[in-house]
């Protein structure tokens, strides 16, 4: 009795029994994501593959023996021999800082691991935290359902598995990471508009330019998305406070970056972002004139003038900026996802490397496996339910999946983007499916009650014809 009576204080609530497991589910998955990417280091031995990675791997030793400031003024004689090659000007140092600081907190807490441990299992542990990242983006995006689909699916991907395995210590590791949560807190931001989120997002985005290349990716798809906005007829002040705030913090913060330095005010490559930062401007100041204007004549005449002049100024600002070279223009890799023919006729250095080759259909096969089915049904139900959030993994899904098909590498990019999209068309069909169960349901059960009660009826109709 004393056991049952103690059982019966442990119940929990509906919500409380959800939480609780939600939370078990999560952390599965989180437990699951990191063993799946362990099949080497159980089946060999702890070891860095490939060559990138042992270079990142060297660097982080130095990192760790001589301090940040060495490093970051390190001339290694043996790369690039027999030039050498400055480091810290010419790699993304995001990698071998977050392995150091691992390697750091794991040494105050007195554990016993080398570096090189650190380095191995940093993509699986940072692979188990975008799991974390994908459900509170699916969670923001659509519903908790589809977060935790889309941990689990994330967790398991092909796609994704391939650059996060134990060993494979390059950038891509841990950008993916940074990546998903630099959109997640972005989009929430635009949700909100709260600063404390721009903060954030401006935080994940330099993170990102200091782990990898693929930021470019970033600093082209939000501003893309802000200006679908501003077409679509959604700005608001929600809008104006989190791109605002993303886009003045994280360029500051990323031009620390010695690779990237000036490059953010000067290459062409940054300048969409910078673009609909001004036009951001202009869609504020239009909008307080027409709420100081009571005439709607005036204030139509006084928005073409504005729009032109803007637009004029723009251009003319962008030409002087080209023509003097103070605007680079776009590199070669940024004009080969463009344009899939460009490197192959002028940068064959860049169309000789696999990994940029034109994507095989038995690769997205081979990566995406389901997904590939339920990526489209997600698009429809995204295009069903259209939001400012829904409206942001649309463009992050087609956009990723269009450049995955011109660069075999850029599956990586893309696979969060599916994943996401895949787990709201699961999610969105299951809650339908349970919607129409309970509804049948209660037709039959209604049926029933109506028959059980026409049988009563009929009974005493009965026993009174009896009596009489």
């Amino acid at each position: 009795a004393s056991a049952s009576d103690l059982l019966k204080s442990f119940k929990l609530k509906t919500k409380q029994q959800e939480l609780l497991i939600r939370v078990s589910i999560l952390c599965l998955v989180y437990i699951l994501a990191f063993i799946t990417r362990l099949f080497s280091v159980l089946r060999y031995e702890s070891m860095i593959h490939e060559f990138d990675p042992y270079f990142n791997y060297r660097t982080t030793l130095y990192l760790t023996e001589n301090g940040f400031y060495d490093f970051w003024n390190w001339f290694d004689y043996e790369s690039w021999y027999p030039l050498g090659r400055i480091v810290g000007g010419t790699l993304y140092p995001g990698l071998m800082v977050t392995a150091v600081l691992i390697y750091r907190i794991l040494r105050f807490l007195r554990f016993a691991v080398h570096i090189r441990e650190v380095c191995v299992l940093t993509a699986p542990f940072f692979a188990s935290n975008t799991t974390l990242v994908a459900y509170f983006f699916g969670k923001e995006i659509w519903d908790s359902g589809a977060g935790l689909v889309a941990a689990i699916l994330i967790a398991v991907c092909p796609g994704y598995i391939s650059r996060s395995v134990a060993g494979s210590y390059d950038n891509e590791g841990v950008a993916i990471f940074a990546l998903l949560f630099t959109f997640y807190v972005f989009v929430k931001a635009v949700n909100t508009g709260s600063l404390a989120w721009s903060l954030a997002s401006a935080f994940g985005y330099f993170y990102m330019v200091s782990a990898w290349g693929g930021y470019v990716f970033i600093i082209n798809l939000i501003p893309l998305y802000v200006l679908v906005l501003l077409i679509t007829g959604r700005y608001s002040m929600r809008l104006y406070v989190a791109y605002n705030c993303m886009y003045i913090l994280g360029m500051l913060l990323a031009m620390q970056i010695r690779f990237v330095g000036f490059q953010h005010v000067q290459s062409g490559e940054h300048m969409a972002a910078m673009g609909v930062f001004f036009l951001m401007q202009v869609f504020y100041f239009l909008d307080w004139v027409k709420h100081m204007l009571s005439d709607t004549k005036l204030f139509q005449a006084f928005l073409r003038i504005t729009v032109t002049s803007a637009v004029a100024v723009g251009g003319i600002a962008l030409g002087l900026g080209m023509v003097s070279g103070y605007i680079s223009p776009w590199t070669g890799r940024f004009y080969s996802l463009l344009d899939p023919t460009y490197a192959k006729d002028h940068i064959p250095i860049i169309a000789s490397v696999s990994e940029h080759q034109p994507t095989a259909w038995s690769s997205f096969m081979f990566d995406f496996h389901i997904l590939l089915f339920l990526f489209p049904a997600g698009l429809y139900f995204c295009f069903k339910r259209l939001s400012d959030a829904t409206i942001f993994i649309v463009m992050y899904g087609l956009t990723s999946m269009y450049f995955a098909g011109v660069m075999v590498r850029l599956i990586l990019v893309a696979t969060p983007a599916v994943c996401l999209i895949s787990a709201i068309a699961v999610s969105a069909t299951v809650k339908n499916l349970t919607v129409l169960l309970r509804s049948k349901n209660k037709v039959v059960q209604t049926g029933s009650t109506k028959g059980s009660g026409g049988s009563k009826s009929s009974s005493k109709v009965t026993s009174l014809c009896q009596s009489l």
